[in-house]
């Protein structure tokens, strides 16, 4: 795949970039590890006042920023804008709380003292995709290098200008050189990288077949990985939720990043009770979305981000068709314009057994499904390889137990979309792959933990 700017609203390409040769990747990690030895020696002080200026200029660059996103890989300006400042949140989180995150933990026993110490690994190789451009990186770099890690990125082919504007932001912010560098590569260079002994661990946000490409060339050399990969999230409303803002939230939660999210809400699983006025509810809803040019204020449904996607959609929703579900709004891409755009899809009427039920949709599509009660809700929602998100909908007490404690995944959100939020941790389960970002648990994925015991 060419390194490539391509405008996903017009199919414009905008800039080829040439990917890196063998000798310029070798050198580039080599001042990473360089680098890493004089930066693990810096404060928690320094490198928090690095990282609260890569903020500073998120803050007064966002536009600048989000006009890059946008034109890259599609997503509404609002929406991008909102993915910047999101970053600047999540540098500002790790600045102020790094240095208690990671403080030595005494604990009692027959030692005169014991304790654990986290130390930074050395040269992380962060492997993003395209669909949060800014947000999964910097996800990942903020607690990274707060820790005293430093890090390579491999960014999706599709946003190099995204790559490189973020490794120039940490460099203007002050982080001295090598400590985050962007690689122009393509995917075939990877498993070179973690045969590398300098590089000690890497991170992967994407599909489950490039997790797994990864996972098998990080096993290969011992090397630890955390791995966020697809999700088929299911929405759960039942009897007593609030019926109007559950349909509200399960717009939003659909059409995320114009449907390409990995925690959208992809399956929604209704009582039958409520089945009828919540599809009535949410066409009236979908039929009003305007889809058009990413930039414009009013526009809600950008483009896909490639033509590949866009197929892959539709041959999805051809499937669905021949195996018995039935379209009840859109379910053909808008062939009369250029660009990659899809309208927003309801499918209803879907066979347990139909080949697409168990499928992850990444685009404008809502999956319809009637259950009988929550035993129902809760089988048909474990009922799949995925186990990310969890958005489920009631007012009973004890219905919100049992949600909470038999839904497999890695976040249950009651009464809510799911998200995520620097505060807390992120991650999957099953297929949805393993380990955690964010919060406490996600910088301590990366530290060597230490135990020390002393007569």
């Amino acid at each position: 795949m060419a390194i490539a700017t391509i405008n996903p609203t017009t199919g414009e390409t905008l800039k080829v970039f040439k990917p890196l040769e063998d000798g310029e990747i070798a050198a580039k990690v080599e001042l990473a590890q360089q680098s890493f030895q004089e930066y693990r020696q810096t404060s928690f002080e320094e490198r928090s006042q690095w990282l609260l200026q890569a903020a500073n200029i998120l803050e007064q660059e966002k536009a600048d920023f989000a006009k890059i996103m946008t034109l890259e890989m599609g997503k509404t300006l609002k929406s991008a804008i909102a993915e910047v400042e999101k970053c600047a949140l999540v540098c500002r989180y790790y600045a102020e709380n790094a240095a208690s995150f990671l403080a030595d933990v005494t604990v009692k026993t027959d030692a005169s003292h014991s304790f654990i110490k986290y130390q930074p690994l050395g040269v992380i190789l962060a492997v993003m995709p395209w669909n949060f451009p800014f947000w999964q990186v910097f996800r990942f770099a903020a607690p990274a290098l707060m820790a005293g890690n430093v890090g390579l990125l491999k960014h999706a082919s599709n946003v190099p200008q995204c790559a490189l504007a973020i490794e120039d932001i940490f460099h203007r912010a002050g982080f001295p050189k090598g400590v985050f560098q962007t690689l122009l590569i393509g995917a075939t260079k990877v498993a070179d990288l973690m045969a590398d002994d300098r590089i000690k661990a890497a991170t992967l946000t994407g599909s489950e077949p490039a997790g797994a490409s990864l996972a098998v060339a990080s096993g290969k050399q011992i090397k630890k990985t955390v791995l966020e990969l697809g999700g088929s999230d299911p929405f759960i409303v039942l009897e007593s939720a609030d019926l109007e803002l559950a349909v509200a939230t399960a717009v939003t939660a659909r059409m995320i990043n114009n449907g390409q999210s990995c925690i959208a809400a992809k399956r929604f699983i209704i009582a039958d009770q409520i089945a009828d006025e919540f599809e009535k509810m949410l066409l009236a809803k979908f039929q009003t979305l305007k889809i058009g040019d990413p930039l414009a204020d009013d526009t809600d449904i950008g483009p896909l981000a490639t033509p590949d996607i866009l197929q892959d959609l539709e041959n999805q929703v051809k499937i669905a068709v021949e195996n018995g579900a039935k379209v009840l709004t859109g379910g053909n891409a808008l062939k009369d314009q250029p660009g990659n755009f899809y309208p927003p899809t309801i499918i209803i009427d879907i066979p347990v057994e139909n080949p697409i039920a168990k499928e992850e949709f990444f685009g404008p599509v809502a999956l319809l499904f009637r259950v009988r009660d929550i035993n129902e809700a809760i089988k048909l929602a474990n009922d799949i390889p995925f186990g990310l998100g969890a958005s489920a909908w009631t007012n009973n007490e004890a219905e919100k137990n049992r949600l909470i404690q038999e839904i497999e995944a890695g976040a249950v959100f009651i009464n809510g979309m799911v998200k995520s939020d620097p505060r807390l941790p992120f991650g999957g389960i099953k297929r949805s792959g393993y380990g955690r970002e964010l919060s406490i648990q996600g910088i301590h994925e990366f530290v060597n933990i230490k135990t020390v015991w002393m007569r």
